[in-house]
C-alpha cells in the first residue's frame, strides 16, 4: 500500500508538472501573440502619425508659400506705385520751377512794354539827325572857333553833344533790357507771320515775293521766347 501510494503520488506529481508546463507554454504563446499584435499596432500608429505630420508640414509650406507670393506681389505693386509717384513729383517740381521762372521773367512785361515807347522816341530822335549834319568842314569849324569866344560853342557842337547824349541813353536802355532777356528784332526780308508781325500797309513791289516784309516802321521785341511787342511792318502786296 505504501508503495502504491508513493507511486500514485509520483504519478500525480508528474501529471501536475505536465499540466503546469502546458499552461506555461500556452501562456507564453499567448503572450508572444499579444506582444506581436501590440508591436504591429504601434508601428501603424507611428506611420499614421508621421503621415499626418507630413500633411501638416505640407499645409504649412503651402500657406507660407502663398503668403510669400502675396507679399512679393504687394512689393511689386508698391514699387510700381512708388515709381509713378516719384515721376509725378519730379514733373510737379519741373512745372513749378518753369512756372516760377516764367512768372519772374514775364513779371516786368507790362513795365518793359511801357518803357519801349521811350526807346522808340530816342531811336526816332537819333534818326532825325542825318550823319552829314554831324560832320563839319574844317573851314567852318576854324571860322567858328576864331569868331567865337573860348567859352562859347557852335550850334554844330551842341548838336553833336546832344546826339551823343541821346545815343548813350538809348544804348543804356537797350543794355538794361538785355539783362532781362528783352531783345529787339527787325523782320525786314522775312515772310509775314500774323502771329509775330503787325501789318501797317501793303504795296506791290516788282521782283518781290508777295507776303515779304519790305519795311519795319517800329521794331519788335521778344522776352526770351515770348513776343513782347509785334513789329509794325509793310508787306508786299500780290499783284492783280
Amino acid at each position: 500500500m505504501q508503495v502504491f501510494r508513493s507511486a500514485t503520488a509520483s504519478l500525480s506529481s508528474r501529471a501536475v508538472a505536465r499540466s503546469s508546463a502546458g499552461v506555461m507554454r500556452r501562456r507564453a504563446v499567448m503572450g508572444a501573440r499579444y506582444y506581436s499584435s501590440d508591436k504591429a499596432s504601434s508601428e501603424e500608429a507611428i506611420k499614421e502619425a508621421e503621415k499626418e505630420a507630413e500633411k501638416e508640414e505640407e499645409k504649412e509650406y503651402e500657406e507660407v508659400d502663398s503668403k510669400l507670393k502675396a507679399a512679393e506681389d504687394e512689393v511689386v505693386d508698391l514699387t510700381g506705385r512708388l515709381r509713378y509717384l516719384h515721376a509725378d513729383f519730379l514733373n510737379l517740381q519741373r512745372n513749378a520751377a518753369r512756372e516760377k521762372e516764367q512768372t519772374r521773367d514775364f513779371a516786368i512785361s507790362r513795365f518793359a512794354g511801357d518803357l519801349l515807347e521811350t526807346v522808340d522816341v530816342l531811336s526816332i530822335a537819333l534818326k532825325s539827325v542825318p550823319e552829314p549834319a554831324l560832320k563839319s568842314d574844317s573851314s567852318s569849324s576854324s571860322d567858328a572857333s576864331t569868331s567865337s569866344s573860348p567859352n562859347t560853342k557852335s550850334a554844330l557842337q551842341y548838336l553833336k553833344e546832344l546826339h551823343e547824349g541821346v545815343e548813350m541813353t538809348h544804348r543804356l536802355l537797350l543794355q538794361t533790357l538785355f539783362k532781362y532777356h528783352i531783345k529787339p528784332f527787325d523782320p525786314t526780308g522775312d515772310k509775314f507771320d500774323p502771329n509775330l508781325h503787325e501789318a501797317l500797309y501793303q504795296a506791290p513791289v516788282p521782283g518781290k515775293e508777295p507776303g515779304t516784309i519790305i519795311d519795319t516802321q517800329k521794331t519788335g521785341y521778344m522776352i526770351k521766347d515770348r513776343l513782347l511787342r509785334a513789329p509794325q511792318v509793310g508787306v508786299v502786296q500780290e499783284s492783280s
